[in-house]
């Protein structure tokens, strides 16, 4: 029922954040940008990860010009499973003049038929490349490249499951950051044979527009401290009731949807038995709601699509 009301004071712009939160560009990644230029020369083909929730705002505009535009390209769009697939037709015509060649992913799946695809469409458009002073190579050396915790290492560890059946060569985390530094080559497939280099995630140093920061930020390419999770959390609700996305007042056990993130908070707080213990002046104790833990619940919640699929840049396609 709540999910049929209309809410004609919902806000129409998100106006609560300084810009300068999101400036967030730490030294190992100025460090790496630097150190894949130089690797190029030895790179065959560049793999250019990112997340399908996020395609266009998600994606780093400084390869274009740095990376990706000398090599053959392939643009992956990986957690491709907490979209809709009635999206990705529109993502490949939006992103065609970008790159023609399209993957769609779920690195934590080795099945996955994009999984599958990715080596023979590499091998496809080396060999229809000039590889330079690498032509008399028999190996074939690809680089993946991609902003924060989209899922690279992983996608890397699913490739060596399926072609080599070996577990993992790289670590993965839930936060951004993992990979501080261009790796040496990582042995990917036997026949042919392949070998990877992995990069760390590097934004653009400046995120001029506070939307596309919020964006990044709630899909976890930004450290969620960095930000606030209570401001990140408020964004979500702001993009869900704008977009008539209501799953999350059952999900949440709310009455009805609500446009303030200072009365959803403390509602889940009281459902998941969020509090803070406080001693008083009177040195007497009482319970205050957790609104960070409440922020962090929400904003898990969305990552994990248990708020739905959603793609947050549904109206840039």
């Amino acid at each position: 029922m709540a999910q049929k009301i209309a809410k004609d004071s919902f806000r129409t712009a998100f106006r609560t954040l300084d810009k300068d939160v999101l400036r967030w560009f730490p030294g190992h990644m100025g460090k790496g940008l630097k150190q894949m230029q130089h690797k190029l020369r030895s790179i065959d083909c560049v793999i250019e990860v990112h997340d399908a929730r996020i395609p266009c705002s998600g994606r780093n505009n400084d390869f274009k010009y740095t990376i990706s535009g000398v090599k053959p390209h392939i643009l992956i769009m990986n957690k491709s499973d907490l979209i809709n697939d009635e999206f990705k037709s529109r993502i490949v015509t939006r992103l065609k003049s970008d790159c023609e060649h399209v993957i769609f992913t779920n690195s934590r799946d080795p099945k996955c038929p994009g999984v599958k695809k990715l080596f023979p469409l590499a091998r496809e458009l080396i060999s229809q490349s000039n590889r330079y002073n690498r032509q008399d190579e028999e190996d074939y050396n690809l680089m993946i490249i991609g902003v924060p915790n989209v899922g690279k290492s992983s996608l890397i560890n699913a490739l060596r499951m399926r072609h080599l059946g070996k577990g993992k060569a790289t670590p993965v985390g839930a936060h951004p950051g993992i990979t501080r530094s261009v790796l040496q080559r990582i042995k990917m497939c036997e026949s042919p044979l392949f070998y990877m280099l992995d990069t760390p995630g590097i934004l653009t140093p400046n995120i001029t527009d506070t939307e596309t920061g919020l964006k990044l930020a709630l899909c976890a390419t930004i450290q969620d401290h960095l930000v606030g999770e209570t401001i990140i959390a408020d964004y979500l609700l702001f993009w869900l009731n704008k977009h008539k996305r209501f799953e999350y007042v059952d999900y949440f056990k709310l009455d009805r949807p609500y446009d303030d993130i200072l009365q959803v908070l403390p509602r889940i707080c009281q459902n998941y038995n969020k509090f803070l213990k406080l001693r008083t002046p009177m040195n007497e104790y009482v319970y205050k709601p957790n609104l960070d833990a409440a922020a962090q619940i929400m904003i898990k919640a969305f990552r994990e699509a248990a708020l739905g699929k959603i793609l947050l840049d549904e109206s840039l396609l």
